[in-house]
């Protein structure tokens, strides 16, 4: 992404247990974003969700493997996002995706060294 201006924002709605091929979906997802040149993504992780299960997921201090609700984020251009979602299609069983518009007003990084 390489200016400022109306963009995309994609949100993907996992479990943390989710896997593909073995390997936790979102590190997977992070790995396409980073290959497809997106602008970047950011993981957030809830304390608590339900889902269409309606299961509760919560965290809870005796448990040793917990099962909590995760967002992708990533925030590109039309473009880049709508292909992306072609990806994802390959890669999700279960899950929500979501696209909503927003207004980037200021978009700064550093230079790699």
């Amino acid at each position: 992404m390489n200016s400022i201006g109306k963009k995309k924002i994609l949100r993907i709605y996992i479990d943390s247990l989710d896997k593909f091929e073995h390997k936790p979906l979102w590190e997977i997802i992070l790995q396409k974003a980073k290959e497809n040149n997106l602008a970047g993504a950011t993981v957030f992780k809830g304390i608590a969700g339900m889902g269409p299960h309606s299961e509760i997921h919560t965290f809870s201090i005796l448990s040793i493997s917990e099962n909590l609700p995760l967002v992708v984020e990533i925030i590109d251009n039309e473009t880049k996002i709508i292909n992306f979602t072609k990806i994802l299609d390959d890669i999700l069983e279960e899950g929500l995706v979501t696209i909503t518009d927003t207004e980037v007003i200021q978009y700064r990084h550093k230079e790699s060294k």
